[in-house]
């Protein structure tokens, strides 16, 4: 009876049926984001048993010369909480509980700090990866709806083959395309336009002339990735899209004097829009660790570079903690995908 009340009052007023609804946003996001940590740090628990069950941090001594007692192996990871000698469950002991008490995700075998590595990679990453993803999403939509819009049409089918292509063509090959292509034009024009290689040159000072070396560095990595990565989000928007436009209630917004362009932005864009924004808030991590092919083409010593090192040299520790970062990712990703699909989709919101 009193919960009756209670609503009968909320709907009367607008005002306080607003909060309400505010505030049961932020508890479900607060119970959203609880639960995400969790399964990151069971995750991650779970990577490190894994990861000691595959890796083993004594081929970094192995083949020296000359070469490493066995007591000199051990005298080397112990104090680093690599040495198989220790028990599993000690040394998963100190492992969580430097990162639960310090925040200290450990040392590679050779001794380089992880909290380095990944404070300095993820921003590197983030440089390239944030701003390509950008460009394909915006690039992927506007090619999406513009297509759908005149389907069949002549537009539409240059669209779609010229996707097709691009969706088909290797990472490498247009990286190393793209890289020919600068060269060629720097030699052209007798200066460097374009660098080639490296996230940024050593010395440059000033708030203006960063910027230039920046966006010279990032150009051709960021196009390279553009050209491979925005056809999924055109083919996706397009096909969402042409769903929606022939729906009932974007026919009854076109019967009341809307023209077929307006009918498209303020209804059915909104509605294809939600699985386009999930996809690509769920993608982010996959970019950041994934363009490994990308980063070792043009030298950006980023998190898919890191990735493959710490595979490549058996360091676990560095190992767990590119998984950990990729879980934090996703989870952010999922968090951004429930706030897009709350703006988007009144119903969620009245719900």
């Amino acid at each position: 009876m009193f919960e009756y009340i209670r609503l009968s009052v909320a709907s009367v007023d607008p005002e306080r049926a607003c909060k309400e609804k505010d505030t049961i946003l932020i508890k479900y996001l607060l119970r959203r984001t609880l639960g995400w940590l969790m399964m990151i740090v069971i995750a991650t628990n779970i990577t490190f048993f894994l990861a000691w069950g595959f890796l083993n941090p004594r081929n970094n001594f192995v083949g020296r010369r000359p070469p490493l007692s066995e007591e000199q192996i051990v005298n080397l990871l112990e104090p680093r909480n690599l040495s198989d000698t220790v028990p599993i469950w000690e040394r998963w002991w100190n492992w969580f509980s430097s990162i639960l008490f310090r925040w200290d995700w450990g040392v590679s075998p050779t001794g380089g700090s992880v909290n380095e590595q990944i404070g300095y990679r993820m921003w590197v990453s983030a440089e390239l990866v944030l701003g390509a993803t950008i460009l394909m999403t915006v690039l992927g939509i506007g090619l999406g709806v513009y297509t759908a819009s005149r389907q069949y049409k002549l537009a539409d089918r240059i669209g779609q083959a010229t996707s097709i292509i691009t969706m088909n063509i290797n990472i490498i090959v247009a990286a190393l395309g793209i890289v020919l292509l600068a060269i060629g034009l720097n030699n052209l024009v007798g200066t460097r336009i374009f660098y080639v290689t490296g996230a940024a040159s050593k010395g440059v000072e000033g708030f203006f002339p960063v910027l230039i070396d920046k966006l010279q560095h990032l150009t051709l990595p960021t196009i390279a990735l553009v050209i491979v990565g925005y056809a999924g989000t055109h083919f996706l928007q397009r096909s969402l899209l042409l769903d929606n436009i022939n729906a009932d209630y974007v026919r009854t917004a076109r019967a009341k004097g809307l023209t077929k362009q307006q009918a498209i932005r303020k209804h059915a864009l909104r509605t294809s829009l939600i699985p386009v924004a999930t996809q690509v808030a769920f993608s982010i991590p996959g970019v950041f660790t994934g363009a490994i092919l990308t980063e070792i083409i043009f030298a950006w010593n980023g998190m898919g570079k890191y990735f493959l090192e710490t595979i490549n040299k058996s360091d676990i520790n560095g190992v767990v903690a590119t998984a950990a970062f990729a879980g934090l990712l996703t989870a952010i990703g999922a968090i951004l995908s429930d706030v897009a699909v709350v703006a988007l989709d009144p119903r969620v919101r009245v719900s």
